[in-house]
């Protein structure tokens, strides 16, 4: 493989292109597939191929009985295909005897498997961009306990999918289970650092001024690689959980014991992967506002908010939290992108980058890394 970085310039170069790309939309990521394929066809007209869209027009199709089964509209015989799927999404409904349901993460992994089944291995090669890896949150086993993301990334394996594409996955110890398959678990940190100084320009980087926090222990290398970069401090708190009892699933927290030195005065940057029902992170928040903090900025990869967004409102309104950054990778609510407190960071044409590189059997080492393009962004703010 070469160790050229892909550039818009190359893209469909007849020398490096493997084959024709072509992104195939599970139901419930076509916001993304489009902002992806936005990139490909601007890319493509640089070079003088004028092509409206590389999407393919696909559906999942449901029987009143619940049974379902996938489409491909037209043919795609020979292409590169890159499969994008959100099992996150859960805005979507079907009809079952009647009673409208909402898709759940394996209603949106089954119609992945659908598509797969529909290419019917006529395909040159089948990728699957999974940014919110299905499964991903079981990520290891304690007694009796499947391992569903294991087992999913096995099957795709076997149905012949020769890449997977996912971004900050809860733990990436998962690709041990395809040992042999391409898995490239990408971080969203450069896309993440330029949306919120174009947001907050006047924002200040001094480690005087500025400090990174993880919200526990299982967030600390992400926390690491922020402050890394940053040139500032870093700190963690530590769950004290009661391991005697589990409520929605989980082992409840008793307290957060915070390592670190003195946040008084500073901007506190938090990263985590997800906010689901968002309690640990306003905890978190709240005790670092009574330590004095001066401005508390949350990050999470996946936005989910499953127990809606009233708690972030009157944390925002006290004044204790300032702002939450979370990515287009998974569904976010309506409701959330009207928030002002709420900056989305637009992570697709990253993904278009991964499309590219793939397609043309190039490295993808210098986009997973992006610690130059982090280094240019700092130092043209002077």
């Amino acid at each position: 493989m070469s160790t050229k970085t892909v550039t818009p310039a190359d893209f469909f170069s007849p020398e490096t292109q493997v084959a024709h790309p072509a992104l195939i939309a599970c139901p419930g990521a076509e916001e993304l597939a489009k902002l992806i394929d936005s990139h490909l066809v601007a890319w493509a007209k640089e070079v003088g191929i004028d092509q409206d869209t590389f999407i393919v027009d696909c559906a999942c199709p449901r029987f009143q009985s619940g049974d379902a089964k996938g489409l491909v509209k037209q043919s795609v015989r020979g292409d590169d295909i890159f499969f994008i799927c959100d099992p996150g999404n859960y805005s979507l409904t079907y009809n079952l005897f009647g009673v409208e349901n909402h898709m759940s993460p394996d209603d949106h992994y089954a119609n992945l498997k659908r598509l797969i089944q529909a290419v019917a291995g006529r395909s040159h090669r089948m990728s699957v961009i999974m940014p919110s890896l299905y499964g991903g949150r079981q990520h290891r086993r304690v007694v009796r306990e499947s391992l569903d993301c294991a087992v999913a990334l096995q099957e795709l394996q076997a149905m012949g999918v020769q890449n997977i594409i996912t971004f900050d996955a809860h733990d990436p110890r998962l690709m041990n289970a395809v040992p042999l398959m391409s898995f490239d678990n990408v971080m969203p940190t450069y896309q993440v650092l330029k949306t919120l100084l174009q947001h907050m320009p006047e924002l200040s980087f001094d480690k005087d001024h500025f400090m990174v926090i993880s919200p526990d222990e299982g967030a600390i290398s992400r926390n690491m690689y922020f402050s890394s970069v940053l040139g500032c401090n870093l700190g963690m708190f530590y769950k004290r959980r009661d391991y005697t009892r589990v409520v929605n699933g989980r082992n409840p927290i008793v307290a957060h014991e915070y390592l670190g030195e003195s946040v008084e005065g500073k901007t506190v940057f938090i990263a985590d992967d997800i906010i689901a029902s968002g309690e640990s992170m306003l905890e978190v928040a709240y005790e670092l506002k009574k330590r004095g903090a001066k401005h508390i900025i949350a990050n999470a990869t996946y936005p989910l908010f499953t127990s809606g967004m009233a708690k972030f409102d009157k944390m925002v309104e006290e004044g204790i939290l300032t702002a939450v950054l979370g990515t287009n990778l998974t569904y976010r609510q309506p409701e959330l992108l009207k928030r002002s407190w709420y900056f989305d960071v637009d992570c697709s044409k990253y993904c278009a980058y991964f499309v590219a590189a793939i397609n043309h059997e190039m490295s993808v080492g210098s986009i997973i890394d992006p610690i130059k393009k982090i280094e240019a962004l700092l130092n043209s703010r002077g």
